[in-house]
């Protein structure tokens, strides 16, 4: 009904990690320039550090396309959920070997380290991103911490990326958080960013761009906290309740009863915190599913 109402060939905020669904805000662009300087200037180590929901992984999507195609053999990695000792198959697996080089009896470090001296002979950076950082097995700490701090000139043209989150980044060694030679804060987006966000979603899929007023903008952005994945859970919800009401335009009074009505528990006197906004809109959400009927009503409209 939702599609139908609007005349979209496609859900436009489906939180897919597609290029195509990836809006490169302000931080975004400050984030990939800071990457590029890192493999411009043969730099080892970049740490990007961003809260959830603010877009890291979509991000680490996006720099293995920018690195690669400024000449790196770019490949990413998440960390999260691995058990101790798969990390490293996992990272050649993505690595285009030849298939004499993966069939040789050597150990996986050896193989990986191969790889890192036939880019360097070739002079053609090595790009490896890492996702969830924070979350990865003891070894994948110590490979990594090796990568970045070894001194052989096999690892001279690799340049390592990792995310991870503000509370897990003091949980890291030392050696890792000092060799980083940039680290990049990703921020929340301002009132024009999800302006702009919502506008590209929109017309990627058929719409309107001016489907939220700027009122509804203003308020979905103060809501969500400017955070890009609730901007996003939000904005979807409200094109399905002004489609369940028969709107032609989302107001902000369309904005703050999704947010009110379909996350009940949420404080709507107070703006949501960057940091914990993501998982009190889940949490919400999931408890509103239960209780409220209009919740469920809204997920079908989508299904």
């Amino acid at each position: 009904m939702v599609r139908e109402h609007w005349h979209f060939t496609a859900p436009p905020f489906d939180g897919a990690l597609e290029p195509a669904t990836f809006y490169a805000g302000a931080p975004q662009i400050e984030a990939l320039a800071r990457l590029e300087w890192l493999l411009e200037q043969r730099q080892r180590f970049g740490l990007v550090v961003g809260a959830e929901g603010y877009g890291k992984s979509h991000l680490a999507a996006m720099a293995v396309r920018r690195l690669g195609g400024l000449g790196a053999e770019a490949v990413m990695l998440s960390l999260r959920g691995l058990a101790p000792g798969d990390w490293i198959a996992l990272l050649l697996e993505r690595l285009p070997l030849d298939p004499i080089s993966r069939a040789e009896p050597l150990r996986l470090w050896q193989k990986l380290e191969n790889r890192l001296r036939e880019n360097t002979l070739m002079e053609r950076p090595t790009a490896l991103v890492f996702d969830d950082l924070d979350a990865a097995p003891p070894d994948a700490i110590d490979g990594i911490l090796r990568l970045i701090g070894a001194a052989e000139p096999r690892y001279a043209r690799t340049v390592v990326v990792a995310m991870v989150t503000p509370q897990g980044l003091p949980q890291l060694p030392d050696g890792i958080r000092q060799r980083a030679a940039v680290r990049i804060e990703l921020a929340a987006w301002g009132t024009g960013d999800v302006q702009e966000f919502l506008a590209q979603a929109l017309c990627r899929v058929g719409g309107v761009k001016d489907i939220f007023s700027a009122d509804a903008v203003a308020t979905l952005t103060r809501f969500a906290g400017g955070v890009p994945r609730v901007v996003g859970q939000l904005a979807r919800l409200a094109l399905a309740a002004a489609a369940g009401d028969g709107l032609s335009q989302i107001d902000a009074g369309t904005v703050e009863r999704a947010w009110r009505e379909l996350a009940p528990s949420a404080e709507s006197s107070a703006q949501p915190s960057g940091v914990d906004v993501a998982q009190n809109v889940r949490d919400t959400l999931d408890e509103a599913t239960a209780s409220n009927p209009r919740v469920r009503v809204v997920r079908r409209l989508w299904g």
